[in-house]
């Protein structure tokens, strides 16, 4: 690995299409599953966000299917499930 791969407090920088970030301010930082319409939500928070995806965390260890819908601060987003370690997962829109 070169040494260029580093940044300067030693971690690894990611090649990403879109810039990832928190949300801050008047932002919400919660969001809402929602699997089925005839189903209950599932609360979550939004670690970080990006126009590509979110990296989502659950409030409780539900199952999440492939594909959902998110809510968050009034929109509505189609997602499909890229990744789920424990209770955080990343979705691309």
């Amino acid at each position: 690995m070169a040494a260029s791969d580093f940044s300067q407090v030693g971690e690894m920088r990611e090649n990403r299409r879109f810039v990832r970030v928190r949300p801050t301010g008047l932002v919400s930082r919660s969001g809402k599953i929602i699997i089925n319409p005839k189903m209950p939500t599932i609360d979550c928070g939004i670690i970080d966000l990006s126009a590509g995806g979110a990296c989502l965390e659950l409030d409780t260890s539900a199952a999440v299917p492939k594909r959902f819908v998110l809510l968050h601060g009034g929109t509505k987003k189609n997602c499909s499930l890229v990744w789920q370690r424990g209770r955080r997962l990343g979705v691309t829109f």
